[in-house]
């Protein structure tokens, strides 16, 4: 989604008077924002290890004005094909019930939580008409470290939607984490009435993964949704500043997290060693084809979502995916055939999804877990251990029995 996601620092209350003005840099039609703005901007420049290049366009909205953004930007990126195409995966996975109603879900999600959004379509920023003056100051924090990210990177271009789940996830925490990060030195700076450099700070990850992960019982949209989507929506605050603060403390521009170290994987930011260096572990990309099938959608959940979906079917909220390499998973729909005597399923969705692991022992660990969670999928499911271009791997079935052909992307490593 473009840049209006959850904004991280609900939580935070108002600081003190801010840094000299650079209302140059600042457009807007209201003089408060503008003013607000400008006082932001000479800190914020320096925190981000970012330049504003251009004036940004700052301007306030209605709810009823944001509602119909959200809407146009649902239909444009979510529409209701794909809509329903992802929540039938999800339920297929043991992840969603059959009814779940997604584009509702995220618009209720996003209209009780978006005080404000950066739109890099319009290269403008606009928070929310109601919002009081003391919450504007870290709202604008974040969002304006936004405009300054876009005008260093194509932040559409990182989170398209061609690039797949996993890696727009893993992408969108960087961003996110940053954004967050700079937006807490600054305030938190103000507090104290003191600089702040949170990657000093020890166990400052841990610190901020518990005070963001509270944030969620303050809004019950968020709450009640199935686990894997509250993971896509607070996955990029919760892990993302934690990845950003590895990458500060390893010595390397504060603006890289976003260039040179953006992340390829939700492994790469639940596990930053592996972001970058010799140590570097890219993913590898899978293909999948079916036959007697068609297929609908396909897309990968990457470690994090194979993390959750292993914690739901089990109840075990400690279980991890370690291991994983790449997955890659694909909706299918049986045609009809005439006269084959088999109505009932003709049309029916099943799900086969393949995954590679770094070891045999990663995989047979993984192989024997799902193996005993099975039952936990809506429709009859079998897990076996495959071998894919050399490379340990394993094949979910869910609802179909058909031929299948796994091969790594671009041939054998």
């Amino acid at each position: 989604m473009k840049r209006f996601g959850l904004w991280a620092a609900a939580f935070l209350v108002a600081c003190g008077p801010g840094a000299p003005d650079d209302s140059g840099m600042v457009v807007s039609s209201d003089r408060q924002l503008q003013t607000l703005a400008a006082e932001l901007l000479p800190g914020l420049s320096e925190r981000s290890g970012l330049e504003l290049r251009r004036p940004v366009r700052l301007e306030r909205r209605t709810r009823a004005e944001l509602e119909r953004y959200l809407v146009a930007k649902l239909d444009e990126e979510f529409p209701p094909d794909r809509s329903a195409r992802v929540a039938t995966s999800y339920h297929l996975l043991g992840l969603a019930p059959a009814d779940l109603d997604l584009r509702g879900l995220l618009l209720a999600v996003y209209r009780e939580q978006v005080a404000g959004f950066y739109d890099p379509d319009s290269t403008a920023l606009f928070v929310l008409a109601d919002q009081e003056r003391d919450a504007l100051r870290p709202l604008l924090l974040h969002e304006l470290v936004h405009a300054v990210q876009d005008q260093t990177v194509d932040l559409d271009a990182l989170t398209a939607p061609e690039l797949g789940n996993d890696r727009r996830m893993a992408a969108q925490a960087a961003i996110e984490g940053h954004a967050t990060l700079v937006m807490m030195e600054q305030v938190f700076g103000e507090m104290q009435g003191d600089d702040i450099d949170m990657s000093v700070i020890p166990d400052m990850g841990a610190e901020l993964r518990s005070a963001l992960a509270s944030a969620e019982t303050q809004f019950p949209a968020l709450a009640a949704a199935p686990a894997v989507l509250r993971e896509g929506l607070l996955f990029p605050y919760l892990e993302g500043a934690g990845y950003v603060l590895e990458v500060w403390r390893d010595g390397a521009a504060r603006g890289s997290s976003i260039t040179e170290r953006l992340p390829a994987s939700t492994e790469q930011v639940l596990h930053p060693d592996r972001a970058w260096g010799e140590a570097a572990d890219l993913p590898t990309a899978l293909e999948v084809t079916v036959e007697g099938a068609d297929v609908v959608h396909g897309d990968g959940l990457g470690q994090a979502e194979t993390r959750v979906l292993l914690r739901e079917l089990s109840g075990d909220p400690t279980l991890e995916a370690e291991g994983w390499d790449g997955d890659r998973y694909v909706l299918i729909e049986v045609p009809a055939v005439a006269g084959a005597g088999d109505e009932e399923s003709a049309g029916a969705a099943g799900l086969v999804w393949a995954t590679v692991w770094d070891d045999v022992a990663a995989r047979d660990a993984f192989v024997t877990r799902l193996d005993a969670l099975t039952g936990g999928f809506p429709r009859p499911a079998t897990v076996e251990p495959v071998e894919v271009d050399g490379l340990p791997g394993a094949l979910l079935r869910v609802g179909f029995e058909g031929p299948i052909e796994i091969r790594v992307q671009g041939g054998a490593p």
